[in-house]
This record gives structure tokens, sequence and C-alpha cells, in this order.
């Protein structure tokens, strides 16, 4: 890999957020849905844990504040209650209980219903025809005046440090819900970002194996070009359809929006129209490689066609004087002379060599 290729492996893994740390003292046991239930008053987190029903009773109680509640691939019966207790609509419901839906923004009366793609770079030494490049998952973000939720799908993408980076900034947190809805939605476009960064060294290394001096034909970059393609249209699918709620959320004006934290998200939209123009430049660039690669296979086959050529055109001189005299006429010339054979064998080299030479003077052989 080149020195560039290092140095954006260095920058990616600087830029790598720390592990979830399960023992946080908001997290719940493995193996349930939800993963967090907290409540804000200020922006500073209440004390002690609660249920669902009693942490919003308190935030309501207190007449200002939210209550942030995380699940983390809910089954319909376990997201029902949550739903009842906010009024979320049964469609947004459905698609979160679900999943594998595109990135979108739907508004329900006073609720935003936001679909976010994650993405993850899978760490390789070396692509393969088979390497799987770009991992995806769903982050689902109900926001409401007093509440939001958040129902995560997948293995990455965890919100746990992202909640901790809030609760140290109070000032933001205590703009609402809609400071949540903006620190996901950064969140998940940097992480776009880094993962473009990655792809870039992949395709560097491509585009180096294919135009190497040594004629990457008989390396065949083509399959792993191919797989290259397959994984940046994944990254695509989850990148291109966010630009349209990242343009609501960014310029019109919506109930659960604070006009503070508007402004946050044009600056989420910039960066997330930087890496969908860095995609498409990916995939022309790529085009262009695979292109690259088809002519150099074709340059390749006429060199070997050439070639192919020059010698049946040497080995039918004698295979012609040969047939010539292979007729087994009693009269033909020279047939009898005793320096005629020599003198066949004579004329055939010459030829030959002659012919040889002529070839490799044009670039045949």
């Amino acid at each position: 890999m080149s020195m560039v290729g290092n140095l954006r492996k260095v920058a990616r893994l600087a830029r790598r957020r720390r592990r979830v740390d399960l023992n946080h003292p908001a997290r719940s046991p493995l193996g349930t849905s939800v993963v967090n239930c907290v409540a804000y008053v200020d922006g500073k987190r209440q004390p002690g844990d609660c249920p669902v029903e009693e942490a919003i009773e308190r935030v309501r109680r207190a007449g200002r504040g939210f209550v942030w509640i995380g699940l983390h691939e809910p089954t319909e019966r376990e997201l029902s209650g949550i739903a009842e207790l906010f009024a979320l609509h049964p469609l947004a419901v459905e698609d979160a209980v679900h999943a594998h839906q595109r990135p979108k923004l739907e508004t329900y009366d006073d609720t935003l219903f936001t679909v976010f793609k994650t993405v993850r770079y899978v760490d390789h030494d070396e692509l393969t025809t088979t390497s799987e490049v770009v991992d995806t998952g769903e982050v689902m973000v109900f926001t409401g005046p007093d509440f939001v939720v958040t129902v995560r799908h997948g293995r990455h993408g965890s919100l746990g440090p992202l909640r901790e980076e809030l609760e140290a900034d109070p000032d933001q947190l205590a703009k609402g819900p809609s400071a949540v809805l903006h620190a996901i939605a950064d969140h998940v476009v940097e992480d776009y970002l880094a993962v473009a960064d990655a792809v870039q060294d992949d395709l560097d290394q491509v585009e180096a194996e294919v135009f190497a001096p040594e004629p990457a034909y008989r390396t065949d970059p083509g399959g792993r070009i191919y797989q290259l393609k397959r994984e940046l249209l994944e990254l695509k699918r989850a990148v291109a359809p966010l630009g349209r709620p990242m343009e609501r959320l960014s310029t019109q004006c919506l109930s659960a929006v604070d006009l503070d934290i508007q402004k946050y998200f044009r600056d989420v939209a910039d960066h997330l129209a930087r890496v969908t123009e860095q995609i498409a430049a990916f995939d022309d660039l790529l085009n262009s490689i695979l292109q690259a690669h088809l002519a150099q296979v074709t340059v390749a086959q006429n060199e070997d066609m050439r070639k192919i050529t020059a010698w049946a055109a040497i080995i039918a001189v004698p295979t012609m004087v040969c047939g010539v005299y292979g007729m087994n006429f009693d009269h033909m010339p020279e047939l009898r002379w005793r320096f005629g054979y020599p003198l066949i064998i004579a004329v055939i080299a010459a030829a030959c060599f002659a012919m040889h030479r002529g070839f490799r003077r044009n670039g045949w052989l």
C-alpha cells in the first residue's frame, strides 16, 4: 500500500469512535430490547433508573425536558407499549420493527419519524472477489415534543458513546429532542465520510494494480473491481436517499425541530452532499478503471494474435515447400540433383529467417 494509503488508514483509526461501555449506568442487562431509558431536564441527566412510564411522568410533571429511550431490534410486542404511550403512528411502528427501510423523513402530527442507514467499513488485509467492504444497519428515530425513541438494527451503530458526548454538553441537550436528532444525523453522516475515505484506499489499490508496470491482465483485477462496485452501490443506497430528508430538516419549519437546531442541520446537509459527490466520483473512476482494464486485456489479446499469426506465416513457408515436393511426381525440378535437398533446406531457412526478422522489426514478435 502507498504512503498516502497508510496515512489515510492512520487518520481513519484516529477518527474511530471509542467502544461502547456496557457498564454504562443507564444500560439495561443484555438480552432486552430496551437499551436505555433516561430523563433529561434542562439538559441534565436525571439520576436513577426508572421505567418508561415513570420517566415520562417525571418529565411532564416538571413541564420541561424530555425522555430518551433507546431500543435494539425490538419485536412488535416490545414496541407496542411504547407506541401506545407516545401515540406513535402504526405505519411508523411497523417500519421500525421490520426495518429494511430507505432513509426517509415522515411527519405524523407533532411527531417526526426519521430513518437513517448506518454504515461500517469492514477491515480486510486484501480486497478479493468476495470481500465485504461495507456493512449496513439502520437507526429509526421518533422525535416528539418531550420524547426521543431510537430503534437500532444491526451489529454496529451503537448510540451509547453519542449519548455520553451529548450529556457532556448540557447547553446543546437542553434544546430538546431535536438536538438528539441532529446529533444522530451528524454521527451517521460522519461515519459515511469515514467509510468513503476507507473505500478510497481500496480504490487506490485497484487503480495502482491496473496501471502497474506488470500487465494487470495477468492478475485479473476485474473481479475485484466488480466487487468494489457492488459494495460502493451498497454505500450509495445508504447515502443518496438521505439528501431529501436533510433538505427538509435544514429548510422547512417543522414543529418538532427547534429553530436553533435547524441551523446545525445545514452543516450536516453540506457534509452529506460532499460524501454523495465523493461516492459519485468513485463510481465514475471505477468505471474508467474497468474500461482501462478491459482495454489492456484487448491489447494483450491483439498482441497474442499477432504473435500467433506471425509464427503461422513463418511455418507456412516450409509447409508449402515440403507439400510441393511431397507430391511424388517423376518430373520435378532438381528432384534427382545431388544438391537439391540442401538447397531446398537453405531456401526454407533463409525465407523463415527473413520473415522472422521482418516481423520482429514491425513489433509482431
